[in-house]
């Protein structure tokens, strides 16, 4: 058979490959805007008993912005290669006021990033990933990871979670852009608002507010979630940011797709839950809890340079063999622009499994698949 360009190309059966991704040269998504990407990562938390374990609430609020990792997952390499714990608070400094429209002193401590063991009825993984937010007499406690670097354009990335507890917090996937003023903002938002209906989303392009000050309709949707689903609900959350839009799913269906205002430049990527007190999250009861809760993470990108691998992916490491529960992060390709350049096209949407790639189509012929070895860890 015969791509568009006029390639030769054989066309496979989707099956999961036998040796992860490696013999993949890029990545192509479904959906409203089907994109190439040259990067996977899988983060799997659903297997983590020995890490498990809820740490204690630390009170004091300088203590709980240096506040240690609450389980060897969180010093490991696996996790310290891609993500960094955030301790920091909103406080623009001794003597003088908060950050923005807060009206509450939040403080990100590392202690509530921890996995937890899954006490669900019939529960379908062990454990999984906790950010926790809580309001005490002091302050509010907060949770925030993001990716070590700003690097990432475009993306499609995807989570297994669901939001818990009271009203007023936010829990939030996105991409993040830093600026030197609100309006220059460059930022695609998945949030949970706590004190809203069960049952809604919101869906963002910041920034989303106008020169007036006023909520911009063309940046944001505030979306019902479908078949009846409510937040606290597992379900798969997808954000899919391309240069033309970005593109909101649950569990394989749209939910938005907002081509105003969509961020361009390279950007980190978070995950977080707070409450500030301020008009946005609302304001918790004191000693009220909410979190964000997380058996997997995987994403599909593109970088802004090609940069040097972060490992060696001709080295296995001890911990690289066992089973299904691995990070697989691919050398990085970013250089290449277009599908003409990739020849072996793999999908990680077209297999059950999260994690798991197969491949669509090979242009070229004789190609051993599983040539090149993949960087694998076990987490």
């Amino acid at each position: 058979m015969r791509r568009p360009n006029g390639d030769q190309f054989t066309c496979i059966s989707p099956q999961p490959l036998p040796n992860g991704d490696s013999a993949c040269d890029c990545f192509l998504s479904n959906g409203t805007q089907p994109s190439y990407f040259s990067n996977h990562m899988f983060f799997d938390f659903r297997n983590l008993t020995k890490d498990a374990g809820v740490p204690a609430l630390i009170t004091n609020e300088t203590l709980a912005t240096i506040a240690r990792p609450t389980s060897e997952y969180f010093s490991s390499d696996e996790w310290t290669s891609v993500w960094q714990l955030q301790g920091w608070s909103n406080s623009e400094g001794k003597g003088k006021s908060l950050s923005g429209a807060a009206t509450v002193l939040m403080v990100n401590s590392p202690s509530n990033v921890y996995i937890q063991k899954n006490g669900d009825d019939n529960a379908a993984s062990d454990t999984y990933m906790a950010l926790r937010t809580q309001r005490l007499p002091k302050f509010q406690t907060a949770a925030a990871f993001q990716t070590k670097t700003s690097d990432y354009q475009f993306v499609s990335l995807r989570m297994l979670a669901r939001t818990t507890g009271g009203p007023g917090a936010v829990t939030a996937m996105f991409t993040y852009r830093d600026a030197t003023s609100t309006s220059s903002v460059q930022e695609a938002d998945f949030e949970v608002l706590t004190r809203g209906p069960r049952e809604r989303v919101q869906l963002t392009n910041q920034p989303s507010f106008n020169s007036n000050g006023q909520v911009n309709p063309d940046a944001t949707r505030n979306v019902t979630l479908p078949d009846s689903m409510i937040w606290s609900q597992w379900a798969v959350y997808r954000l899919d940011w391309t240069s033309q839009s970005s593109v909101w799913y649950v569990n394989g269906q749209q939910l938005a797709n907002v081509t105003f205002q969509v961020p361009q430049e390279a950007s980190g990527i978070n995950f977080n839950a707070w409450s500030d007190g301020g008009s946005w999250s609302g304001n918790m009861s004191v000693y009220d809890q909410a979190g964000l809760q997380i058996q997997w993470i995987e994403m599909i990108y593109n970088t802004s340079a090609q940069t040097p691998a972060r490992r060696d992916p001709s080295r296995l490491w001890s911990r690289d063999t066992g089973p299904q529960g691995e990070l697989l992060r691919r050398r990085d390709l970013s250089s290449r622009t277009s599908s003409d350049s990739c020849k072996v096209v793999c999908s990680i949407d077209e297999v059950a499994e999260a994690g798991v790639a197969t491949m669509l189509w090979n242009s070229t012929a004789t190609r051993i698949v599983a040539s090149v070895a993949v960087t694998r860890y076990t987490i």
